[in-house]
């Protein structure tokens, strides 16, 4: 399991856990989310696009245009080196999330890309929303 950043707010809230699955580069069809690695890091963001690039290992290979779901933009181009598999399932809590879709495009996707504030807001929602609803026991040292 791996801890999850803001990138890609509403779909994955900060502090979820997500189970990867490995898989190939050819296997991810568009909007799943993955796990790749680029510089030591693992981020997790969704597939967009295929498209054909040359790196400084690979002349002219196929690599996964991704991006997170709270940005407008695209990251760079993902090669097959540097994706270990995709997102299987979340867990908020203790209960299993189920995988959002962001091609719907709700009001509740667009407004967090948008505006900071809004992606914000949603955050301290959740964070308050969990405290008061899902209430587990803390230990006391």
């Amino acid at each position: 399991m791996y801890a999850v950043g803001a990138s890609m707010v509403p779909c994955i809230l900060p502090g979820d856990s997500v189970t990867i699955q490995r898989a190939r580069s050819q296997t991810i069809s568009r909007r799943e989310v993955m796990l790749f690695l680029r510089n030591r890091r693992r981020i997790i963001n969704r597939f967009v696009d295929r498209k054909v690039a040359a790196s400084h290992d690979n002349m002219g290979g196929s690599c996964l245009i991704i991006r997170g779901d709270r940005v407008v933009r695209n990251d760079p181009p993902v090669f097959s080196c540097e994706l270990p598999g995709r997102v299987d399932s979340i867990e908020r809590g203790s209960r299993k999330v189920e995988i959002q879709d962001a091609g719907t495009k709700t009001l509740i996707v667009r407004l967090p890309q948008s505006f900071d504030q809004a992606a914000y807001l949603h955050l301290r929602f959740a964070t308050c929303w969990r405290t008061l609803f899902f209430r587990r026991h803390k230990c006391q040292a």
